[in-house]
């Protein structure tokens, strides 16, 4: 009995003496907390002091500061630039590659100098009324292939003013399409390397083809004259029509553009008169003869 009265007393006094430890851990706490607080207070407003300072003396940091809390944030705007119209023309893949191996005197000779492709560029330009950048592509193209494959610039230029005027989706009743007129259902193989028959009315890929349909029928002809009325598409016929005529007279007026010379933009067209009349038959057979020559030269 005795010990069970002990018992309940030790347990009352421990039940008792509890809430007095926990008062005071939880004193012990809320000091260790009420310290770091006034510590941190105390860091902070250090921090203050230094930023004020810093702006008091530094009055730009302080508005620029101000200018980026009130003001949003100005957002760039990328300007959107045109592209050039030598990259809207731009060919496929098989666009004449120069490389930059030293100039040979004949190749110094095709490409002319700067200044010379200029004064084609603007003689073409107000001749044919067409823009600038447009005849400035074109010529360069033009001189770029000549270098190439070996033939006169002058030439492929004056080609492709007497067949289409300088216009790149110009088309034939017979098919005959783009600057150089080629008829590119018989030289579909040479525009496989372009993307095939649809390249015949880029600029680029049409002076190509054109310069070395026009190359190869010099080179078996013997000359330029014989080569012009082959690709006309008068081979079979005793007169061309006045077709080469018409082109080497162009040809000359160039070659005094690109000397320097004043030569007038608008000329009277000359009128060549065949050497023998045709008769209504040939005349007609006639419009056929370039797409009949050119499946005759593959």
């Amino acid at each position: 009995m005795t010990n069970r009265f002990t018992e309940a007393t030790k347990l009352a006094q421990q039940l008792a003496s509890q809430p007095a430890a926990w008062f005071a851990t939880t004193r012990v706490s809320a000091r260790g907390v009420l310290t770091t607080a006034q510590h941190t207070l105390t860091v902070l407003g250090i921090s203050a002091l230094v930023v004020v300072a810093v702006l008091f003396a530094r009055p730009e940091l302080a508005k620029q500061l101000s200018q980026s809390f009130l003001q949003e944030p100005a957002v760039e705007v990328a300007a959107v630039v045109a592209p050039p119209l030598s990259e809207l023309m731009e060919a496929p893949a098989a666009t004449p590659v120069v490389n930059n191996a030293p100039l040979t005197a004949e190749e110094k000779a095709l490409l002319g100098t700067k200044k010379q492709q200029q004064w084609v560029t603007s003689w073409l330009s107000k001749r044919y009324r067409v823009a600038g950048d447009a005849a400035n592509m074109l010529v360069s193209t033009a001189y770029l292939t000549a270098r190439e494959i070996k033939l006169d610039p002058l030439l492929i230029l004056a080609v492709m003013a007497i067949e289409s005027g300088l216009n790149p989706f110009a088309e034939s009743p017979v098919g005959a399409q783009g600057l150089m007129q080629v008829m590119s259902k018989v030289h579909h193989d040479k525009f496989q390397e372009m993307g095939g028959v649809q390249a015949a009315l880029n600029p680029v890929a049409n002076i190509r083809v054109g310069s070395l349909i026009l190359k190869d029928y010099v080179t078996r002809g013997g000359s330029v004259e014989a080569g012009l009325k082959t690709y006309v598409g008068a081979a079979a016929f005793e007169t061309d029509d006045g077709y080469g005529s018409r082109v080497l007279a162009e040809y000359n007026r160039l070659k005094q553009v690109s000397a320097g010379k004043k030569v007038p933009t608008i000329t009277p067209m000359m009128a060549a008169a065949p050497a023998v009349q045709k008769d209504p038959a040939v005349a007609s057979n006639d419009k056929l003869g370039k797409a009949d020559t050119q499946i005759a030269g593959l």
